[in-house]
């Protein structure tokens, strides 16, 4: 009677065990573009800083400093150029910076597409001449990868 016991114990455990195995297990693509649709790739985890700013653990704040430092420095490299005299009239300009995962710098003028009255060419070269030897960037972040990020900055020529 004892094998009859044990047998009718066992067959549901058995028969219950199996749907273990039905269960499909996601590919590898599947789960990555799961993973991908979920990541807002329009923010990053942490912006660009300089040393100064590092020590800032709010992030918008830590944003807020670092493009307060750079415009500042921006300012004072332009503020002994010829911008000033060769354009009286132009007090503030916009400039495109990148900032690559290697922590280089890119700065390009940005003009309305109708401005005839600037040359653009002129400029765009005194911006690249005087734009040189920053103080070292950390680039920014996205989940742990250092990434490119550009952004437009409004840079005053003239203060009166």
């Amino acid at each position: 009677m004892r094998k009859i016991i044990l047998i009718v114990f066992l067959l549901p455990l058995f028969f219950n065990s199996c749907q273990y195995f039905d269960k499909q297990i996601p590919s590898e693509k599947a789960l990555l573009q799961k993973e991908l649709k979920g990541i807002n790739w329009k923010e990053v985890d942490e912006y660009p800083s300089v040393s100064d700013c590092d020590k800032i653990v709010d992030k918008k704040q830590r944003q807020h400093c670092f493009f307060e430092v750079l415009t500042q420095l921006i300012q004072q490299k332009l503020d002994t150029d010829t911008l000033a005299i060769l354009y009286p009239e132009l007090d503030t300009i916009e400039v495109k910076v990148t900032v690559f995962p290697n922590a280089s710098l890119q700065f390009e003028p940005q003009f309305p597409k109708d401005s005839v009255a600037y040359d653009t060419a002129k400029i765009d070269s005194i911006l690249k001449a005087r734009l040189v030897n920053f103080p070292k960037v950390n680039p920014a972040i996205k989940r742990g990868i250092p990434v490119k990020t550009q952004f437009i900055l409004p840079v005053i020529l003239k203060v009166e």
